[in-house]
């Protein structure tokens, strides 16, 4: 992503297509790559080659230690006092979530519909750093949030009651072949939108897929129920895959709230139809967000007479299916080099090798998130900053109405590149080592005991594989 936002001093105003990363000192904008390899504390290659050693330490030390499952059972967990479940299950919290949702969207969709065509206008701050990027921390720290924010529910609900339509029910069942196929081809939508899409900071096209976003989801609401946005809705698909890793989790037996070990919650991430395409999609378009940056591909866009849309949209899904396809070769290998036969296999082991990549997705989220920390918090901590500085003033005509106008960015953050580059190489690495982590637990409770290390070697390649070329390509430019 190239920069969107970004005018602080004298009221410029950066101009790109994409999202920004980060103001800097005096207005300037910062791309994504900020702290360079020159910036690390050790030669490149050093840090590649301690990366992918601590992959293989880390499953070195899981054989050794870690013989049966940890996390499946659901029960464990530090209860929290039952006051707190009872706040968060009251109809008039949810409510004011409801309501909050409602009054946001409305709040941004004044200046989306009545604000200037400017970068000034806070709305493209609001879809591509506030809720694509700000989205991610809210739901691994308080679960699948946008389902209670999600400003489409009561829209839809209202609009069941208006056709009289039962608003769970819909019309007709949803087909439970389609699994989340629909939430991934929204997701696709959305970074196609967001990483290739021309004009993607013009507030016509952004309009025009907002808009389309909204009929379309409330037309199929209608027809399938609020089931919809459970399977379809491509933000609340997003909200709950980092949801998984929260440490906030409901006791099956009697719907408590606990505290408990994020990784514990990703054995339970949705194995059907689609879900490997709504992880591969988010690891495959952030390694092309990467990628796009590097002097390598704009070398090539330039030179080979590809209109830059098509070229781009080639890049973004052939970066998807290499996510999708390395990642099912590799659980499909595992279960040819554990299974073993049908007398030895778990209970809880897939019937058939093609659904085993569904039962490791939970194993790439993680990694995901680490990828996204390390490409996009400079975003959302300084785009971020302004993108509540130009809500103040929605629509750009001398209003203060949040006290933030006139205020500068902080760049303080985008002032150590040594510190960014830290973070880039930690949270790529950490998300890799918890990868492997929630991927052994999964070996050992899917695969006879004999034989589940030799299933995880497969995926570890993969995940060394992942994790030199998600460094490579930060680091790129």
């Amino acid at each position: 992503m190239t920069p969107i936002l970004g005018s602080t001093v004298g009221g410029s105003v950066g101009v790109g297509h994409g999202v920004g990363h980060g103001v800097g000192q005096g207005g300037t904008i910062l791309a994504h790559g900020i702290g360079g390899r020159g910036d690390l504390p050790v030669p490149f290659s050093l840090a590649l080659a301690g990366a992918a050693a601590a992959l293989v330490v880390s499953f070195v030390i899981l054989a050794w230690s870690w013989p049966a499952p940890r996390f499946d059972n659901r029960e464990t967990g530090r209860v929290l006092p039952l006051a707190l479940t009872r706040v968060v299950d009251a109809g008039v919290f949810r409510l004011a979530l409801r309501v909050l949702g409602l009054l946001a969207t409305a709040y941004v969709g004044v200046a989306a519909i009545f604000g200037p065509d400017l970068l000034v206008n806070p709305t493209f701050g609001v879809v591509y750093v506030l809720l694509w990027v700000g989205l991610v921390p809210l739901s691994v720290v308080f679960g699948p949030v946008w389902r209670y924010l999600n400003p489409l529910r009561p829209l839809h609900l209202l609009l069941a009651r208006l056709l009289q339509v039962p608003p769970v029910e819909g019309l007709i069942p949803l087909p439970a072949r389609l699994g989340a196929w629909p939430a991934a081809v929204g997701l696709f939508a959305f970074v196609w939108l967001e990483l290739v899409a021309p004009d993607a900071t013009s507030l016509a096209v952004l309009r025009m897929w907002v808009t389309a976003y909204v009929v379309l989801s409330l037309l199929l609401a209608v027809v399938y129920g609020a089931r919809w946005f459970d399977r379809g809705d491509p933000f609340e698909a997003y909200s709950t895959l980092f949801g998984h890793l929260s440490p906030f989790a409901r006791r099956p037996s009697d719907g408590r709230l606990v505290l408990r070990n994020p990784l514990a919650h990703l054995a339970g991430l949705g194995t059907g139809p689609g879900s490997v395409a709504v992880v591969a999609i988010l690891l495959g378009s952030t390694a092309y967000d990467g990628f796009s940056q590097s002097t390598t591909w704009i070398g090539f866009v330039q030179g080979s007479g590809i209109p830059e849309v098509l070229a781009g949209t080639g890049a973004l899904a052939g970066s998807i299916l290499v996510a999708a396809g390395s990642f099912w070769l590799a659980t499909v290998l595992a279960g040819g080099l554990a299974g073993g036969g049908a007398s030895e296999r778990t209970s809880s082991a897939p019937r058939l090798r093609s659904e085993l990549p569904g039962a490791f997705a939970g194993s790439v989220v993680p990694i995901v998130l680490g990828y996204l920390i390390a490409h996009y918090f400079t975003l959302l901590v300084l785009e971020g900053q302004q993108t509540f500085i130009y809500l103040s003033d929605p629509l750009a005509n001398g209003a203060n109405l949040l006290g933030l106008a006139g205020r500068d960015v902080d760049p303080s953050l985008a002032n150590n590149p040594q510190l960014v580059a830290g973070v880039k190489v930690g949270a790529v690495v950490v998300g890799h080592v918890l990868g492997v982590i929630a991927a052994h637990d999964r070996a050992v409770a899917l695969f006879p005991r004999r034989t589940a290390l030799l299933g995880q070697i497969p995926l570890l390649v993969v995940m060394v594989c992942y994790t030199l070329a998600g460094l490579t390509l930060l680091f790129a430019t």
